[in-house]
């Protein structure tokens, strides 16, 4: 069965984007949807029975290389650039009350 666009439809997917359209882009977007709509009808007559639901189409697991813990920066050194530092850390000023 094939499912129309109308006016209502227009209006409504408007207001969920809170969009005032005038009457012409109320036209130009209800012919714009039908297109969309038709081809997602069209795409309806494919049998894809046999093909299984997926999330992506590449066989792709985790690419990113293994957390290897290593030396990092020596602290003393990164705190030497510090205006302000207590305890091995950075002192900044209170921005929340």
């Amino acid at each position: 069965m094939k499912k129309t666009i109308d006016d209502n439809d227009v209006e409504h997917i408007a207001s969920l984007a809170a969009l005032e359209l005038s009457d012409e882009e109320k036209q130009a977007h209800k012919k714009h949807l039908q297109k969309m709509l038709d081809t997602f009808e069209a795409l309806d007559r494919f049998d894809v029975s046999d093909v299984p639901p997926t999330a992506h189409i590449l066989s792709a697991v985790n690419v990113l290389r293994d957390d290897i813990v290593a030396p990092s920066y020596p602290v003393d050194a990164l705190l030497e650039n510090a205006p302000q530092s207590e305890d091995g850390a950075y002192v900044v000023p209170r921005v929340v009350e």
